[in-house]
């Protein structure tokens, strides 16, 4: 058995190692309160350029960006502009356009990654899993038949297909018109 350097003891496993995720363990880049001043990402995102923070389609009220942390290949992310942690909380204008992006962003996933299913939703409030809840955010999880596999469950490691900005240019190129 060939050792493997830098990882203690040689135990014959292979590692993939994804250092990316160190950010989101440590917490970087989270907002340092509940306010839009406090570094809310999805407040900064739509500021810069759309290949910069991923945003994949923009609209009047809400915006489409990949998740910086995905769960899948294509894991896109429905926001508002404005800085709101609940839903009950948008203006008529803003849920309608948040619901037809919703609607977007399904046919821009299948069109773009044959997806044959999806998971739509949103976790309002820390306790119920939000990563960042003071702003409203709804996730469209990308599925495949057998996409859950031995990886996550034993190894706690995703494994991602595709690099991040290469999935934005499909699901951009595949946005209904």
């Amino acid at each position: 058995m060939e050792e493997q350097q830098g990882v203690g003891t040689p135990d014959g496993f292979q590692r993939l190692w994804t250092p990316h995720r160190m950010a989101y363990i440590k917490g970087e880049n989270k907002p340092t309160g509940p306010g839009a001043a406090d570094g809310c990402p999805f407040c900064e995102i739509p500021k810069g350029p759309d290949e910069e923070g991923l945003v994949v389609r923009r609209g009047e009220g809400v915006y489409a960006v990949l998740n910086l942390y995905p769960y899948n290949s294509g894991h896109l992310l429905i926001c508002p502009y404005r800085h709101v942690a609940d839903y009950t909380e948008l203006d008529d204008a803003e849920a309608l356009e948040l619901a037809k992006f919703t609607q977007a962003g399904l046919i821009a996933v299948r069109r773009g990654t044959g997806a044959q299913g999806a998971n739509v939703g949103m976790n309002l409030g820390l306790v119920a899993g939000a990563g960042i809840a003071a702003h409203l955010h709804q996730h469209i999880v990308p599925r495949w038949g057998g996409d859950t596999n031995f990886m996550p469950v034993v190894g706690h490691t995703k494994v991602m297909p595709q690099l991040l900005r290469d999935t934005r240019k499909v699901l951009a190129e595949s946005w209904p018109e």
